[in-house]
């Protein structure tokens, strides 16, 4: 192979992000200098962070570049290498973009192994999704035995971690989510208590049968009024982990209109990103692995085929359309 594609950001989104605003190149496979290794991606991870990234705001992570290679994490082969710490068929977790192929000095990479862990795993359920519901849960929400917890967008990659390990830590794990289907698979397949379906239009009336003791504690996805619904059911103390925000994504203001809840019930919220608590990955992805490995972690994955068709995947998945963690296959 002598030349690679990759997908650049043509353009910031005004409002919804739009085909347009992405755009695919090819480039010569490149060289690599002493200390470097040239990696052969074989999956793309897509997530809702990357919107937040299109935008040239204020953030916890510089905006991305106009014309620089989309920000992404992905699984791949080492092809060629001139660093003593990795050999050629290594396989490595990093974040190499929206790119077939990539180059790095080795810092940031995580050498994973073939086996009961499927390789598309470690950029879901083992990798930052899993850490992102592993370490909102077990050090913002705190859950006790015997609790209630509600995750929104709870049949995507992030949510459908938080539950089930609420559920190995004998709480009650209520999941919302858009639609019949993924209610039914929250609930059938992950194993949650409950699951109350936003779609069906009764989102405040279904939370609380499914909450009758209230809610202890929430781990937030999507904001806007199914964020609200939640905290008007908690019950005094109660602890947020705040992930994200996606019903706000593209530009809509977000309002909170349960402000005085915060004050009666005494509650507190906290947002964070996972990536800036490394202490805690090697404890969390190793329960994480071996109850993947199990089988007692469950996940299912939505896998766009080929590179070019990472724009319309990720625009689905801002719109909810995955099942699932989002992936793009690259070989």
């Amino acid at each position: 192979m002598s030349t690679y594609k990759k997908i650049v950001l043509a353009s910031r989104p005004k409002g919804h992000v739009s085909p347009d605003n992405f755009r695919l190149e090819e480039a010569p496979v490149p060289a690599i200098n002493d200390g470097q290794i040239l990696v052969r991606n074989h999956y793309l991870s897509l997530d809702p962070y990357m919107r937040m990234r299109m935008e040239d705001v204020k953030s916890y992570a510089a905006p991305q570049e106009i014309g620089a290679v989309m920000v992404g994490g992905t699984v791949g082969e080492v092809v060629e290498s001139k660093n003593p710490k990795y050999a050629v068929g290594d396989k490595v977790v990093g974040m190499m973009g929206w790119a077939e192929m990539g180059v790095s000095d080795g810092v940031g990479l995580r050498r994973v192994k073939d086996g009961p862990i499927p390789m598309s795993a470690y950029l879901g359920s083992v990798g930052m999704p899993g850490m992102t519901a592993w370490y909102g849960l077990t050090q913002i929400m705190q859950p006790k035995a015997g609790e209630t917890i509600v995750v929104s967008a709870a049949s995507g990659a992030v949510g459908s971690v938080v539950g089930q390990l609420a559920r190995e830590r004998g709480c009650r794990a209520v999941g919302i989510a858009g639609g019949p289907e993924k209610c039914a698979y929250v609930v059938n397949e992950l194993g949650f208590d409950a699951c109350v379906d936003y779609k069906a239009g009764n989102l405040q009336a279904d939370l609380k049968a499914a909450t009758p003791d209230g809610v202890d504690a929430i781990f937030e996805n999507v904001g806007g009024e199914i964020f609200d619904a939640c905290v008007a059911r908690m019950n005094p103390f109660g602890r947020i982990a705040l992930c994200g925000l996606i019903a706000g994504y593209d530009g809509e203001p977000m309002v909170l209109n349960n402000l005085r809840t915060f004050l009666t019930m005494r509650l507190s919220m906290r947002g964070f990103i996972v990536s800036e608590h490394p202490e805690f990955w090697p404890q969390g992805l190793q329960e994480l692995g071996e109850l993947v490995a199990s089988g007692k972690l469950k996940f299912r994955e939505s896998v766009a085929d080929g590179l070019a068709a990472a724009p319309e995947a990720f625009i689905g998945l801002l719109k909810g359309k995955n099942f699932g963690k989002q992936l793009v296959k690259l070989s």
